[in-house]
């Protein structure tokens, strides 16, 4: 797999166009990176929200492919050791109760050499306006969304091997330059 070049659309497709096998898609909400993904791959979605079920149900009827849909959270995934060759989160990590506990159930169901892919906004430059207003948000969403979050450190510590990552800047409120990173990781 290359390095990754942007966080955007472009570089998502890049990201998940090579992976192949089973692939678990953590919090795919009702849209997910099904259509994204080559159609030989096995999908299974967790998501916490069963309202999200009948939309990804509908996406995988659109596009001709059996899917397997888990009610499950990131810190407890229902399925066993070394399971998947792939996972797959794409602004998740910032919704997650626990992002420490999120990243080892990922490597605990990653079979040996899966690849971990993700997109994540992270939190901004020290002293910046945009961090402060991340900070805000996070609190005024009352957790659902902590875009305040050091996530690529998580990531970087969470025992992967070859992490690799790119930073892209999309453009939020007021015009804040908002931190995206996307990257896979090596079980």
């Amino acid at each position: 797999m290359t390095a990754p070049t942007a966080a955007g659309p472009t570089g998502r497709a890049a990201l998940l166009a090579p992976l192949r096998g089973t692939v678990l898609e953590v919090g795919p909400g009702p849209t997910s990176n099904l259509q994204q993904l080559d159609p030989g791959v096995h999908w299974i979605g967790l998501e916490p929200d069963t309202t999200a079920f009948p939309l990804l149900t509908r996406l995988a009827d659109r596009l001709g492919r059996p899917v397997t849909l888990l009610d499950g959270v990131a810190e407890a995934i229902p399925m066993p050791d070394g399971s998947v060759d792939a996972v797959v989160g794409t602004y998740v990590l910032c919704s997650v109760d626990d992002v420490e506990c999120s990243l080892a159930e990922i490597r605990r169901v990653l079979r040996p050499g899966g690849t971990y892919v993700y997109v994540e906004h992270v939190v901004a430059e020290r002293g910046t306006w945009t961090r402060f207003g991340q900070r805000v948000w996070g609190t005024a969403t009352m957790a659902e969304c902590r875009p305040d979050r050091d996530t690529g450190t998580a990531i970087d510590a969470a025992g992967f091997a070859d992490v690799q990552r790119a930073t892209a800047y999309v453009t939020g409120f007021l015009g804040a330059r908002i931190p995206v990173i996307a990257g896979h990781a090596t079980a």
